[in-house]
């Protein structure tokens, strides 16, 4: 009964009362990232959710869109401005997220929605992530984050799964609010300064 009739109804209200809460600093940060970025305050992109109905993510914009000679982007740390390099150290730049979640794209705990090209590299087990709802956090995201590998991640993705409670996401955004606070692994989002997911010496588990 909770991940089907509870934890949606709080998750809505959740989000709708903290983004008109956030709504000065949502505001402020939005006319500076207009002025920054040419009038595109916000990144979207499409990602993987509940049963991998892809949906647009939205974040704001933390880098610019400079390339090399060859037309590709140059690397994270030269496209990330100093503004965007700030609402990133104290996780502002997931603020708009809590749009996806009263649209119902997303809730506040859950696996992280990874890129899409990542679908078909999981294995059996790994692609259980898939089964609830993606979140802004979740039970990776403070148990190391960036600093644990790929396979690491989506172990406690999947322990997530099957061990979804009113508790433990409670204990969960409470642990986000600590390393928020005290900007403990808080540190840009996966896709950006990890190496990219390949998953070609893991085996399916039976």
């Amino acid at each position: 009964m909770y991940p089907k009739v509870i934890k949606p109804f709080f998750d809505f209200f959740a989000a709708l009362i903290g983004l008109i809460i956030a709504s000065p600093v949502f505001i402020v940060i939005l006319i500076i990232l207009m002025i920054e970025h040419n009038g595109k305050p916000f990144f979207k992109q499409s990602r993987p959710g509940k049963n991998e109905r892809v949906f647009k993510i939205i974040k704001f914009k933390t880098m610019n869109e400079k390339k090399d000679e060859h037309g590709e982007f140059l690397p994270f740390h030269m496209r990330i401005t100093k503004f965007g390099w700030f609402i990133r150290k104290y996780s502002l730049d997931e603020i708009p997220q809590l749009i996806n979640i009263i649209k119902g794209d997303m809730s506040l705990v859950g696996p992280r929605p990874l890129h899409i090209e990542y679908l078909p590299l999981y294995n059996e087990t790994q692609a259980r992530r898939h089964e609830v709802m993606s979140g802004i956090t979740g039970w990776a995201q403070v148990n190391g984050r960036n600093a644990i590998s790929w396979e690491q991640k989506f172990e406690y993705d999947v322990w997530y799964v099957d061990n979804q409670s009113f508790l433990l996401d409670l204990k969960i955004i409470l642990m986000t609010i600590e390393k928020v606070l005290t900007r403990k692994d808080v540190n840009a989002s996966e896709n950006d300064n990890m190496p990219a997911f390949k998953n070609v010496k893991v085996q399916v588990k039976k």
